[in-house]
């Protein structure tokens, strides 16, 4: 065991799964991988990455599907451990990055490990590997798991566990394994506190063809707010969640939320706050301050413990990015949430005590919701995903062990697209420039709109375009350059992370300093990423404009933009109502 192991007994300490590191530590001497299987909240982030760093020398890197999930359990280790962040545990995301030369744990996200594989395939100083949440199905989760099972060929001492709330433990297992010895599977359950069920439909529609509805997000503040008040009356020390499919909508549940007064102290939690406002709502309250509404995301339906809950009012939906074959574009869906998600937000209420959770739809409705989420393999735009494989030597994934197949037609599309853009050849073969393209954190098309448009107008316009594109900031009434300028004269966090991002594409951009940017270069930097989606507009009313995508798509315009003729469009989002 390694002088400078992690004192499991004190980061246990309180913590279900501490139960289990037994049983994990029996199956990790038979097997170089392993299958973790444990509800939110028990511990396992916080026990199974000291556990791995004690047995042997090397670093243990733990990947996480977002960045505040990577943030926020590395900060939690680093407390429990009492050490400085950025030492024996630390982070990388991108834009930001907490890691020393001593450090034995590292959290990142599922990409930033991805591509760190394309310049160090063998891991080299790496001995485990764990990845978390792997029943969200997220496409760089999958591809992970697939690239490794090729490295531990290579490997003999590198560790591979992949750990989830829910997951489909055998089919896990068998990729991680071989078809004649799966990887074993260890499943740590705890008895619940008791849940009550109420169901509260919305007189409205919840979505319609633009998205959420004002009147549902009005009806889910009125149902929080209403629960909250039953709740304060009997348990003063608990908090709420209420859980909204994106930032816009938990911006309009928390508003009317603090319009109808009542004392309590409103939160927001999403990627697109900053970090310190994020620990603020993970740390919890002191019994004296006012009770707590927290609107949120999915993002607290495993990858964060928010403490105090007992009381989850849920929309039941959820946003995903979802290709659209027949416009040849991939856009943000708000749908149904799957069953098993509506479950597992529903467990946040008893992680500590006996429950409740609100739906904000009726029973009929909650039953034809699907039963799990879609693995993203299966419907996203794979032009990324194509790209890394190509520059790993498995095209298409010729060869590696994946849970799930690419789909033939969509890795078609991505293979035309990456062939269009030069980064294949006829043989699905990464190309040099592929392989420029695949160091670039992004999409392949925003990469080939930084190179390209880097000597038309400017490298720090074309990074700052990229860098507002390739992020997750919201962009108001769609105006990118609007946008722009905003950010720009902003101090905002957001403001500070999207320039320290346009500051790290400007360094992998061709030098073009001498030219002089000018904001009408936007479009000109959207059109070369998606040439497909230039448009021109067909029809105005008081409500809008519609335009015509030389895709031949139409699509809805609202605010300023609908007066303007031409556009470049980066991206069109739609709604699936159920």
């Amino acid at each position: 065991m390694p002088p400078d192991s992690f004192d499991l007994a004190t980061i246990g300490a309180g913590l279900s799964f501490a139960a289990a590191l037994d049983e994990v530590a029996a199956a990790l001497d038979e097997s170089r991988a392993l299958v973790v299987s444990a509800p939110p909240g028990t511990g396992k982030t916080t026990l199974v990455p000291p556990l791995l760093a004690s047995r042997s020398p090397g670093r243990v890197i733990v990947t996480q599907p977002r960045r505040v999930a990577a943030r926020a359990a590395a900060r939690r280790l680093a407390q429990l451990d009492g050490t400085p962040l950025g030492t024996r545990v630390g982070f990388t995301v991108r834009g930001e990055r907490a890691v020393g030369r001593e450090t034995r744990v590292e959290f990142v996200t599922a990409g930033v490990l991805l591509r760190r594989m394309l310049d160090d395939p063998g891991l080299d100083g790496v001995d485990a590997v764990l990845i978390d949440e792997v029943h969200e199905r997220a496409v760089e989760t999958d591809l992970l798991i697939g690239l490794l099972s090729e490295v531990r060929e290579l490997r003999d001492d590198l560790h591979v566990v992949a750990m989830s709330a829910t997951l489909d433990a055998e089919r896990i297992a068998a990729a991680l394994g071989t078809d004649d010895d799966p990887a074993p599977i260890v499943d740590h359950d705890v008895p619940a506190f008791p849940l009550a069920e109420r169901w509260a439909p919305s007189p409205v529609p919840r979505l319609d063809e633009r998205g959420v509805t004002r009147g549902f997000l009005e009806h889910v503040a009125a149902t929080a707010v209403a629960g909250a008040q039953d709740l304060v009356r009997t348990e003063p020390a608990a908090d709420v969640l209420v859980f909204a499919p994106g930032a816009r909508e938990i911006s309009e549940i928390a508003r009317r939320i603090r319009d109808a007064g009542g004392g309590f102290d409103v939160r927001e939690l999403h990627g697109q706050i900053p970090g310190s406002e994020q620990d603020a709502v993970i740390r919890g309250r002191a019994p004296a301050d006012p009770p707590r509404i927290i609107v949120t995301t999915s993002l607290a339906e495993s990858s964060l413990t928010v403490p105090g809950v007992r009381l989850v009012v849920d929309t039941c939906l959820s946003r995903h990015p979802q290709r659209d074959a027949a416009r040849g574009m991939t856009g943000l869906v708000t749908t149904a949430a799957p069953r098993s998600s509506c479950v597992q937000r529903a467990g946040r209420a008893t992680r500590q005590g006996p429950g409740m959770v609100i739906r904000c739809i009726d029973e009929r409705s909650y039953a034809a919701a699907p039963a799990r989420p879609v693995p993203e393999i299966a419907v996203v735009d794979l032009a990324d995903a194509a790209l890394l494989l190509a520059c790993w030597g498995a095209p298409g994934a010729t060869g590696l062990r994946m849970i799930d197949p690419l789909p033939i037609d969509r890795l078609a599309e991505a293979v035309d697209v990456l062939h269009g853009l030069g980064a294949v050849d006829e043989v699905g073969r990464a190309t040099p420039e592929g392989r420029a393209l695949a160091r670039i954190p992004t999409d392949p098309r925003l990469a080939r709109a930084l190179r390209d448009g880097s000597p038309v107008v400017g490298s720090r316009l074309a990074s700052e375009v990229v860098a507002l594109l390739g992020g997750d900031l919201r962009i108001a009434e769609a105006d990118v350059v609007q946008a722009l300028v905003t950010l720009r004269g902003g101090r905002t966090p957001e403001a500070r992370r999207w320039r320290s991002d346009a500051d790290r594409l400007e360094r992998m951009a061709p030098d073009a300093r001498g030219i002089r940017p000018d904001l009408d270069g936007v479009g000109v930097v959207i059109a070369l990423a998606f040439p497909e989606r230039i448009a021109r507009r067909v029809e105005r009313s008081a409500e809008g404009a519609t335009f015509m995508l030389a895709s031949g798509t139409r699509a809805g315009v609202r605010g300023p933009l609908a007066a303007v003729e031409w556009l470049a469009v980066a991206d069109v989002a739609r709604a699936s109502a159920r």
